[in-house]
């Protein structure tokens, strides 16, 4: 069980070397994958009436890259630069609550320091750990709405983020079982889902990213969290309707 923990929880998480990640040739993110339906009314109201977006991300050890330049190449900050490239009049600010090895459960039990930040987006990266310990499928599910319950009723949008994949681990962690609850919480709350999992999956059948290569796992794990960062931001974009690149169906 320890060899699968830090497999799963560090299968990117390697050491940064520099802090613009060098890009792959493109960011596939095939529409079946991509395609999400959701809210996100007090981000669109800071935008338009208070030319801000505050987003702060709650998530665990897979939110982050350590090493000195760990920050700046992880998904959050890639997904800052992008949103400030594209809303060149709006001040976004993004703090973090990233701490490793939580369940939901924990997470939900830090909602309050969430909310004293008053942001207007919570990116909720979860999933992961309660995989990991085998929590209750359907008392995972019930947390997880009644947290997101709870920060909308507080005026603050919510985006579900699910776990990375790993080819290590795939056939010993069911993390599939708690992906489909994820998306469940997120229609019933209507929440958009950004299917990490999915998307990651798809880079290693299609060849984007060797997640087997040892040698090249820290570049990787810079690549990667580049794309997720512009893809949270394409995300946004699109359910706002602000507009964003258009994406296209990889053939």
């Amino acid at each position: 069980m320890k060899w699968i923990v830090w497999a799963l929880a560090g299968a990117l998480s390697l050491s940064a070397a520099h802090a613009e990640p060098s890009a792959p040739a493109s960011c596939p993110a095939p529409e079946h994958v991509t395609h999400v339906e959701g809210k996100l009314p007090a981000s669109a109201a800071a935008i338009a009436k208070e030319h801000r977006l505050n987003i702060l991300v709650l998530g665990t050890g897979s939110s982050t890259l350590p090493g000195a330049d760990g920050a700046n190449a992880a998904y959050p900050t890639r997904l800052q630069v992008a949103l400030q490239e594209r809303l060149k009049d709006i001040k976004v600010d993004l703090k973090i609550e990233v701490r490793s090895r939580r369940t939901t459960a924990d997470m939900v039990k830090t909602l309050q320091t969430v909310l004293d930040a008053k942001p207007d987006l919570v990116i909720w990266q979860t999933g992961t750990f309660d995989a990991m310990r085998g929590v209750d499928p359907d008392e995972f599910r019930a947390t997880l709405k009644g947290g997101v319950k709870k920060l909308q009723a507080a005026g603050v949008d919510v985006i579900l983020v699910n776990m990375q994949y790993s080819p290590r681990t795939e056939m010993m962690v069911a993390a599939g079982t708690y992906a489909e609850n994820m998306r469940w919480v997120a229609q019933q709350r209507d929440a958009p889902l950004f299917d990490r999992l999915g998307l990651m999956k798809y880079w290693s059948e299609e060849g984007t990213f060797d997640f087997s290569a040892p040698e090249a796992a820290s570049k990787v794990a810079q690549q990667v969290h580049n794309c997720i960062g512009k893809l949270l931001a394409d995300l946004i974009m699109d359910t706002l309707n602000i507009g964003g690149p258009e994406k296209k169906d990889p053939q």
